[in-house]
């Protein structure tokens, strides 16, 4: 049996995204109330727990209702998603988020900071964004936006267009990494019942008394000064702030003497 092509849905799902949407029905249900519902699901309970069912209850109507605006729990995930994208950069007065947000903060390192400090923002206030499994980006208005935004302040500094989308790529990826190691943390924290300062002052004592094998002495040198810096094994605003900082360097040096 040949495999059905996807390129329908696809469009159909793009075409959703730019506010392609159906007439309201009897009951006044719209995609954007479908949306919110889904975000306020996620915000509290995750990705996971939001579900056309539920979606439907917390809208007081029928569960196949939804299906006439939304086709399904993926096209959800892709309108949240590009929705939630909305709150990054503000408004430019045309319901379109400000294009030239990052390039108005300052000269491209401070903007790349900027860039960096609104994302994390977004995902201590939207964690379930870290759960998205597709490694293809929402195409929708919102996310094309963001990424207008960010590129701006990378235009003209020295970078070929490759150059600069790989740019930003890297201050991303950085901000979701340490985002997620900062949402285990938080976990870790509400799970055992214990802060960071109350776990390192078990550890560090036994640690002291245990760790005596010579072939660990920078390890153990290093992480004791981690452990009295932080009382925690682990500081994810800190790495965000140094690997920030160590990535525009980075991207510094090669303006400045660009590879081959």
């Amino acid at each position: 049996m040949a495999r059905r092509s996807p390129a329908p849905d696809l469009a159909r799902s793009i075409y959703l995204l730019w506010g392609h949407h159906p007439s309201p029905g009897r009951s006044g249900l719209t995609v954007p109330a479908i949306v919110t519902a889904g975000i306020e699901i996620a915000d509290v309970d995750g990705l996971d727990a939001v579900s056309m069912r539920k979606v439907a209850d917390r809208l007081g109507v029928g569960a196949m209702s939804l299906y006439g605006h939304v086709p399904g729990k993926d096209d959800l995930t892709a309108l949240m998603v590009d929705a939630v994208y909305a709150e990054l950069y503000g408004d430019d007065g045309n319901g379109g988020g400000d294009v030239t947000a990052a390039s108005r903060v300052g000269d491209w390192r401070a903007a790349m900071r900027f860039v960096a400090e609104r994302n994390w923002a977004l995902y201590q206030r939207h964690p379930w964004l870290l759960d998205i499994r597709s490694s293809r980006p929402t195409l929708g208005p919102h996310v094309s936006r963001k990424y207008e935004v960010e590129l701006r302040p990378l235009d003209g500094i020295g970078l070929s267009d490759v150059e600069m989308d790989a740019a930003l790529t890297l201050v991303l990826s950085h901000v979701d990494s340490t985002a997620r190691a900062h949402r285990k943390v938080s976990r870790t924290r509400t799970e055992s019942g214990m802060s960071d300062a109350e776990w390192w002052a078990v550890v560090a004592p036994v640690l002291d008394q245990v760790m005596a094998d010579d072939d660990l002495i920078v390890s153990a040198r290093v992480g004791g000064a981690v452990g009295a810096q932080f009382d925690a094994a682990q500081h994810p605003e800190h790495a965000l702030t140094f690997g920030l900082d160590t990535i525009l360097a980075g991207i510094q040096a090669r303006i400045t003497s660009p590879g081959p």
